[in-house]
């Protein structure tokens, strides 16, 4: 059985520690802990890796946030993967900073990622898992926020909050998402 886990991101330095690349800080350390290293590949960085028997790949787009349905569908025919063995990992302003929330489907909540994600793939039943990056900025800033750098008291937080999302990624393969949602959800 395979999976594939796409954390959403920008390429490029200047957007490596941004609140919208989390999805692929979370997918660097699903890497890790599943002992394997990204390569370039087709539309990004693809880790493979087994996780109790089941192969998993990690996928970090490099197609920008706004094209990342391209990246995923690519995979998904090349690999064979059914769509809910799909799993997206994006930011949330929506949730407050650090809350996981893993949905089995939904709108794209103005999300580009996933508006994208949804428009190529047809359909809005894919499992997401969203990361809380909370809304505190003013009027008109919500892009600056969003590609803007982590606060100190966030950056002493994350690691905490990566490895959580790593382990609700991994009992997705494994336990499945309606046993995730139940044991991560607002956690």
């Amino acid at each position: 059985m395979k999976y594939l886990i796409v954390g959403l991101g920008n390429k490029g330095t200047e957007y490596e520690n941004t609140r919208h690349n989390i999805g692929f800080k979370v997918a660097e350390k699903i890497a890790e802990t599943l002992e394997t290293s990204f390569n370039t590949t087709n539309f990004g960085w693809m880790a493979e890796g087994k996780y109790k028997g089941r192969k998993v790949l990690v996928l970090k787009p490099d197609t920008y946030m706004n094209l990342s349905g391209n990246a995923v569908k690519y995979w998904m025919q090349k690999e064979n993967i059914p769509l809910e063995n799909i799993l997206i990992i994006t930011d949330d302003l929506a949730l407050p900073f650090g809350t996981l929330r893993m949905k089995m489907k939904g709108s794209d909540a103005g999300h580009n990622g996933l508006k994208n994600i949804q428009e190529v793939l047809q359909t809005q039943n894919y499992a997401r898992l969203r990361f809380g990056i909370s809304a505190e900025f003013s009027e008109g800033k919500q892009v600056d926020y969003v590609l803007g750098t982590w606060n100190a008291e966030e950056n002493e937080k994350l690691p905490e909050r990566i490895e959580k999302f790593s382990k609700a990624c991994l009992s997705f393969v494994f336990a499945g998402i309606n046993n995730t949602m139940s044991a991560f959800n607002g956690k």
